[in-house]
This record gives C-alpha cells, sequence and structure tokens, in this order.
C-alpha cells in the first residue's frame, strides 16, 4: 500500500474481500509449538497440589461411580439430585476419573488439554482471516493471559466452553473465507456443544458469528439473501444440539432421574434459563442464597456493578491489562479497515464485556472467556502495523496506545512494601515504565519519514513491534507467573492480598483436609447405615462425598432451598435406616425443624454446624 494511502472504501468490503492464503512459514510453527509447550507447563504445572472446586470434585467423583450417574449429571453417588448446572464439561472430568482414577490430577488434566488446545486453535482462526503473524501473536497474548492461567489450573466448567468457542470462531471464520454453509453449520454445533458446559453464556456469541458471516463474503461467495438463510439454519442446528440433552431429562419420568438442582419444580428448563439464566440478573445468586443458610459461608466481596468493573481490582489484575488496547484497536478496525476479523472478536469481546459488567455478581474466573477476543484483537492489531509499516500514521497510533496501556498497567499493579500483602515484585512497575518508555520512543523514531525509508528503519520497525509487544505482556505474564509459582487456581487472581490467599486455601484446602481426617471415624459411627450421613446443601456434602466417595445425602441442594428430599422422604429415609448423622445449622425449613425435634442433638461440630444422630424409632 503507497504511503497515507486511503484505504478502500467499507462499501466494497462488506460485498467482497479477498483473504489470500498466506502459509505459515517453519518459524512460525516452531514459535506455535514453543508457546503451546509454555502455557502446557504453566497450566499443569504442580497440578496434582491445586486446590479444587470441592462442589465440581463431589460431582465428578459421583458421575464416575455409574453411568446413569454419568449421564443424568448426579451431584451425590446415590444420584438423589443432579449438579446445579448441566454437566457437559463434566463429563470429561468423570471420564477421566473413570480411566486414571479418584486424584486432582486426572480432574485437572483435561482442562490442561482444552486449555493447550485453545491456544492452538486460536491461532489457526485468526490466521485464517488475518494472517500467520497475527495468529501467533494471538496465541501468545492468550498464553500469558493470567484469568486462562489460573482457571486452566482448575476444575471450572469456563475452560472447555472457552475452546468450544474458539473452534466456533474458526469454523466461522472459514465460513465467511469459502461461503459454504457446511462450515457455518459446523460452528452451530460446536456453540451448542459449548451450551452443554456453560448454558446460556456459550449463546451471547451468536451475534459475532451471525454478524461478521453476513456482513462479509469472499468473491463469487453467497449473496445476502442465502447467507440469512445459512444463518437460520446454523442457528437451527444450535438450538437443536443445545437442547437434546435438555429434551431427553424432561421425557425422563422423575422417578427414575435425579431431581433437578437450582429448580423448585424439577425442571431442567428452569435450572438452565432462570436459576443460571435471567435470575442472575437482578436476582440473588445461588452463592448469596446459600450465604443466608447460617452455615457461616462468607461470601467474597463482589466488585459493584458499572462501566468500570472490569477494570481495577482482582478482575482487573486478571484480565484487564490489555482490555483497553483490544478496545481501541477493534473500533480503530471497524471504522478503518471494517474487515471480519474485528467484527468477530469485537462484537465478542464488546457483549461479554457488558454482560460481565452488569450481572449481579461475578467471579474472576469468568472473565478469562475475554482473553480469546483480547488475543485475538491484539494480534490482528500487531500485523496491521506490520503491513502498513511504510505509513507513519499507525506507528504514531500505536505509540499512544502502548503509552497508555503502560500507564494503565503501572496504576493496575498493586502498592508493595510492608503492609500491603501482596506477592508483587518491587522491580515490576519500574521495568514495565522502562521497557515501555523505549518502546514508544521506538514507535516514534520509526515512525519519521526520512526514518521509515531509510536502510535503518528495517531494523528500527521490527525493533518497536517487538518492544510494543514486550512492554504489553510484561505486567500479565509476570502476573500469570506469579499464580503458577503460588500454586494458584481459577478462584484466585494475580497479587491477591495475603489474607484472600488464606480464605480461599481455608475453604479449598484446610476443609477437606479436617474432613479427610474424620471419614474413618464417620464410617464406623454409621453402624451398617449405606449413607455416610446427611447434611444442610450441596456444598457441605461435598467435602465428604470427593474425600470418602460414599453418599452424604444433601438436604435443600446446593442453596439449600430445594424442595430434595421432601420432609416425607426424609422420614422415610430415617425409618429405613439410610443414615444416622445429620449436619444442619439452625433453620427454620421444616425438614430441618423436623430433624431438630427429633433426633439426638450431638456436641456442635463447628460454631454454625450442628450433629443429630437419628435412629429408626425416632422416625415416627
Amino acid at each position: 500500500m503507497p504511503v497515507d494511502a486511503p484505504p478502500p472504501a467499507p462499501s466494497a468490503l462488506v460485498h467482497t474481500a479477498r483473504w489470500p492464503s498466506v502459509p505459515a512459514t517453519g518459524r512460525i510453527r516452531a514459535a506455535l509449538v514453543v508457546i503451546a509447550g509454555l502455557a502446557a507447563l504453566s497450566y499443569a504445572w504442580a497440578l496434582n497440589r491445586d486446590p479444587l472446586e470441592p462442589y465440581y470434585a463431589a460431582a465428578v467423583r459421583s458421575m464416575s461411580t455409574s453411568w446413569r450417574n454419568f449421564f443424568f449429571g448426579a451431584f451425590d453417588p446415590a444420584g438423589t439430585i443432579t449438579l446445579d448446572k448441566l454437566p457437559g464439561a463434566f463429563w470429561i472430568q468423570a471420564l477421566s476419573v473413570r480411566v486414571f482414577g479418584v486424584h486432582a490430577w486426572a480432574i485437572v488434566l483435561p482442562q490442561v488439554i482444552e486449555g493447550v488446545l485453545t491456544v492452538l486453535v486460536l491461532y489457526r482462526a485468526v490466521a485464517r482471516l488475518a494472517g500467520p503473524q497475527a495468529g501467533l501473536v494471538a496465541a501468545l497474548v492468550l498464553a500469558a493471559c493470567p484469568a486462562t492461567v489460573g482457571l486452566n489450573r482448575g476444575n471450572i466448567s469456563d475452560t472447555v466452553m472457552t475452546l468450544l468457542l474458539v473452534l466456533a470462531a474458526d469454523a466461522t471464520s472459514r465460513a465467511i473465507t469459502t461461503g459454504r454453509q457446511s462450515s457455518l453449520v459446523v460452528a452451530g454445533v460446536w456453540v451448542g456443544l459449548a451450551f452443554q458446559a456453560k448454558m446460556v453464556e456459550a449463546w451471547l456469541l451468536l451475534p459475532a458469528f451471525a454478524l461478521a458471516y453476513l456482513l462479509f463474503r469472499p468473491d463469487g461467495g453467497p449473496q445476502i439473501g442465502r447467507r440469512v438463510r445459512h444463518v437460520v439454519v446454523a442457528g437451527a442446528v444450535t438450538a437443536m444440539v443445545s437442547l437434546l440433552w435438555m429434551i431427553i431429562v424432561t421425557l425422563t419420568p422423575a422417578s427414575s432421574r435425579p431431581y433437578v438442582d437450582g429448580s423448585h419444580h424439577n425442571s431442567i428448563f428452569d435450572q438452565v434459563f432462570v436459576y443460571n439464566g435471567f435470575g442472575r440478573f437482578g436476582q440473588q445468586t445461588p452463592l448469596q442464597l446459600l450465604s443466608k443458610q447460617s452455615l457461616g459461608i462468607a461470601l467474597a466481596p463482589t466488585p459493584p456493578a458499572g462501566w468500570d468493573r472490569l477494570l481495577r481490582g482482582d478482575l482487573g489484575h486478571d484480565t484487564a491489562w490489555l482490555l483497553p488496547a483490544a478496545l481501541v484497536i477493534a473500533v480503530w478496525g471497524l471504522f478503518t479497515r471494517l474487515r471480519p476479523h474485528f467484527v468477530l472478536w469485537g462484537v465478542w469481546l464488546l457483549t461479554l464485556g457488558v454482560v460481565f459488567s452488569v450481572t449481579s455478581t461475578i467471579n474472576a474466573y469468568y472473565t478469562a472467556a475475554l482473553s480469546p477476543a483480547i488475543a485475538a484483537i491484539i494480534g490482528a492489531g500487531v500485523a496491521l502495523l506490520w503491513a502498513e509499516r511504510a505509513s507513519w500514521r499507525p506507528r504514531v497510533g500505536a505509540a499512544v496506545v502502548v503509552a497508555g496501556t503502560v500507564a494503565y498497567a503501572a496504576w493496575l499493579v498493586p502498592a508493595t512494601g510492608s503492609g500491603s500483602g501482596t506477592n508483587v515484585p518491587g522491580w515490576l512497575v519500574p521495568v514495565v515504565i522502562v521497557v515501555g518508555a523505549i518502546a514508544v520512543a521506538l514507535l516514534v523514531l520509526s515512525a519519521l519519514p526520512a526514518r521509515s525509508l531509510a536502510p535503518g528503519g528495517a531494523v528500527v520497525v521490527p525493533a518497536a513491534l517487538i518492544g510494543a509487544l514486550a512492554a504489553g505482556l510484561l505486567a500479565p505474564a509476570v502476573a500469570s507467573g506469579e499464580l503458577v509459582a503460588a500454586h494458584r487456581g481459577a478462584f484466585d487472581t494475580p497479587f491477591e492480598p495475603a489474607a484472600e490467599a488464606t480464605s480461599i486455601d481455608g475453604l479449598f484446602v484446610a476443609l477437606p483436609a479436617q474432613v479427610n481426617t474424620t471419614i474413618a471415624q464417620l464410617t464406623a459411627d454409621k453402624r451398617g447405615a449405606p449413607y455416610l450421613l446427611a447434611t444442610q446443601t450441596a456444598a457441605v456434602a461435598s467435602v465428604f462425598i470427593f474425600a470418602s466417595g460414599q453418599e452424604a445425602l444433601p438436604i435443600g441442594g446446593f442453596t439449600g432451598t430445594i424442595p430434595s428430599p421432601t420432609l416425607a422422604q426424609l422420614k422415610t429415609d430415617i425409618r429405613q435406616g439410610k443414615f444416622h448423622l445429620v449436619l444442619a445449622a439452625t433453620s427454620n425449613d421444616p425438614r430441618l425443624v423436623w430433624i431438630a425435634t427429633h433426633c439426638l442433638h450431638l456436641p456442635a461440630v463447628t460454631a454454625s454446624l450442628h450433629g443429630y444422630y437419628c435412629v429408626r424409632t425416632d422416625a415416627g
């Protein structure tokens, strides 16, 4: 492109476009292998030592014990109630446990593999529309993202959802370049499978895929009418794949399957679209309901909803290091280049960013779903900057973006020093500023007319781009390294205060370890009963189920408010001697009131939990 030549008219790009096939060189392939290897190392480092989320871990152990439990996503070994989520992601973990046995590493291993595959698939998806150089940069940015590193070191369903959605983006990119309906249908299948992993969140990205396909076509590709039909067919496939399992569960007699947790009417549709869907906007979340059960379970503080929720604090430390830069590049790409790449990933970023900013509560690991879009946009921005290196304007713009990114990183890094309670290295901010200043200086130097066309420009421009990338990635890469070195997982954030880390360890490490020491005595005390005990809420039951593999009957599901089991069922279970010991807090729940009235009080287990011993003669 000549110096300062205007970009092609957007209207021309909307109706027709060319995507020349640029083969990846051997160096790019080798670099991709190195990036994937480093990602695997960071995800898998000491994977047997990282804490698991006990509720999901217990469900995976229960699902691995029988095919009935596996298919229906049963939470407990007896299969009385399901998970309060769809089981798609946990099917993979349960198969791993069934093959390798009950080990922490066997549960985390699928996430490690899925995380590495996400890096590789993102490379391919970005390279299709923006070139192999853009794909390589995108893979590097994704691998360095702390939210992604922390997520893939745990047992959370977001890992496989992210992989499946990136696969959908890859298939959509292929559909854009070929105009083939089959590729778009494949994208619909991937989104449907992602729905099995994380429900409605997967559907949030359908507008991104549809818009990118509708707005762009290759030379000789289908006209707008046919593209609309293609989108409709792909949408129907998405709905079919998404809802098939739910329909099967709905048609199965209630007596032949576990009760659906998260629903007061034993409805899987209620669980998905209310409890885990629209109920997350304005209504009390499951964790908020659980915290009101007097069990001593305290909620971690959630940043209030707002436009800047993702840009500060723990959420910012997880994924926001390059978020402002990605937004600026996406806007620049949309308004000056209008390329499908920026529509696809820009709408992805905007949609999830808005949703995460307004939901009533958010876990830090949710933000990992933003990482592929951030990485793809940054990758395309760097590649375009190199492609248009003959023009000085993009480099001046890049210098402004790098300066802003470095200043934001310096502000985002928590304070260091005595009393800060964080693991921030004291050298981080000064080094980020120095590297950023060098990158900005090189970009400005390379933008000088005499320099950009001189022989020395062949060295200055690449150096400027490398420096810009290094300046942006330094802080998030160090943050990711801190997570790995401290053996942190999905519920942790980089540089978190020591008190916060201790609280997470107490819930996910110390409590399960304490329960482990009681299993032998509890097994002896059950005196022939098939169940180990019953507990108020599945959250309490989970630590006993994962530690022992025995049934800990959950009363009230995850939140303690679900009508399973009923009071009549509890009375029958006690009369039949299925369990004797009950752990519960003081409650006005009729089921727990009856237990407190008819069962023998035992010494308090904790400040919140009371023990009750129920015998058959008391079950009148």
